[in-house]
């Protein structure tokens, strides 16, 4: 499957998606609006014959107009003509919303317009329980109200959580929605994954390729010059020609090493084989592996090893390879001469190994994922330099499972340094 069909199929998803779920609460919306509307008919029902009730249904004694008034989604004012008994008025209101089935929470309170104020409130909870919980009924200050007439207001505080319990089937249709979205999203993940890993496998064979083909090239030429009768002649350059192919075969048994171990090993199961050794000796023997790549490149490498404790415990094979591995960088990414400087010096009872070049540099940006498996700085269409992504993430594993760490500090255009901290044991 190309890119443009993933994309596609992406962006119809995703819209069909969002069709759904917005279609999903706007009915939800709908539905509530409707059971709100219903709640307040029945409401204003109940409270209508309650007024009727307090005034012993008398027709001079009932008011002229509806004797309800909502002052807001939760809050209704019925005005009476006659004084309200609190007794009354408490079995009116439990009666009349019982009868309309509205079984919510209330509080109501009894306003004495000659002091502008409430004389009295209550909570009354409708399944029964003991009511103590302190009312708070809204002001009526807002209210017009007359001097002939008594008032009482009730109050639904639990107005909304009641309706919500009442749409269980769309609550629950929302749920279902919601697992699908979660899918939906992992599903595309897995797929845009898998695509990234793809690409992965394809662009690693490819640099895997070039990687071997390298040192298989040199052992090829040396194997050819050694071929000379002549070169017996020159014992200097006969043992040189056989370094080099000592050398080259070694590099590539390491490569093909590190293929295998990052493929197969995750961070808690590196296998380590400990032993002391003389740090100076494994970054020296690193250097003159090196040399060959930094001389065809006219490169010249500095080196102080100031570290007075030098002798740490530690696996020979995997810490020469980070070595070689920080170097090897340091020769192929520089666009001018290579500089390079390595340094050594002790610290928090270990040692520090200190890897200076004058390379492309790395943005700020970038740092902290070049450690990551598989991730390569992006050059655009550009690929002067062919590797795995996986050079920096086998150091970073290597130096954690050392108890170490290492750092980076880097300008683009300027230059890198890598900084290696490694315990004595």
């Amino acid at each position: 499957m190309n890119r443009n069909t993933i994309r596609l199929v992406v962006i119809l998803a995703t819209v069909s998606i969002l069709g759904i779920t917005i279609t999903q609460f706007y009915w939800m919306k709908r539905v509530f609006d409707i059971k709100e509307r219903e709640f307040n008919l029945s409401v204003n029902n109940a409270l209508k014959m309650v007024s009727e009730r307090l005034c012993d249904c008398e027709e001079e004694n009932l008011p002229s107009r509806n004797p309800v008034d909502q002052m807001s989604s939760t809050y209704f004012v019925v005005s009476v003509n006659e004084n309200i008994d609190p007794a009354y008025l408490d079995y009116y209101l439990r009666d009349e919303l019982s009868k309309r089935n509205v079984k919510v929470d209330f509080e109501y309170g009894i306003y004495d317009c000659r002091v502008e104020n409430m004389v009295y409130t209550k909570y009354v909870k409708q399944d029964g329980e003991a009511e103590d919980k302190i009312p708070v009924i809204p002001a009526l200050t807002d209210a017009p109200f007359k001097r002939d007439q008594s008032y009482f207001g009730v109050h639904f505080p639990g107005k909304t959580s009641n309706l919500i319990s009442q749409m269980g089937i769309w609550i629950f249709s929302s749920f279902v929605l919601l697992l699908v979205i979660v899918f939906f999203g992992y599903t595309l993940f897995v797929i845009l994954k898998q695509k990234r890993l793809s690409e992965i496998q394809k662009d690693f064979i490819n640099n895997m390729t070039h990687e071997f083909k390298t040192p298989i090239s040199t052992i090829s030429i040396s194997s050819e010059v050694l071929k000379d009768p002549e070169i017996i002649k020159s014992p200097e350059r006969l043992l040189n020609y056989a370094s080099i192919i000592q050398n080259e075969s070694h590099r590539l048994k390491g490569q093909v090493e590190r293929v295998l171990q990052m493929a197969s090993l995750e961070e808690n199961h590196f296998g380590l084989k400990k032993e002391e050794l003389n740090i100076h000796e494994i970054i020296k023997y690193a250097i003159d592996s090196i040399k060959l790549s930094l001389e065809e490149k006219k490169g010249a490498i500095q080196y102080g090893l100031d570290a007075e404790k030098s002798i740490i415990k530690a696996d020979k094979l995997h810490l020469t390879n980070i070595i070689y591995n920080l170097l090897d960088n340091a020769v192929k990414y520089s666009k001018r001469i290579p500089n390079i400087r390595l340094v050594t010096r002790n610290e928090r009872q270990g040692i520090v190994i200190g890897i200076e070049d004058n390379g492309i540099g790395i943005e700020s940006s970038l740092q902290k994922k070049i450690f990551n498996k598989f991730f390569r700085v992006p050059t655009g269409n550009v690929h002067d330099v062919k590797g795995f992504g996986l050079g920096l993430n086998y150091v970073n594993m290597v130096a954690k499972a050392h108890k170490g760490e290492i750092t980076v500090e880097s300008k683009p255009g300027i230059g890198s340094r890598f900084s290696i901290y490694l315990p004595f044991s």
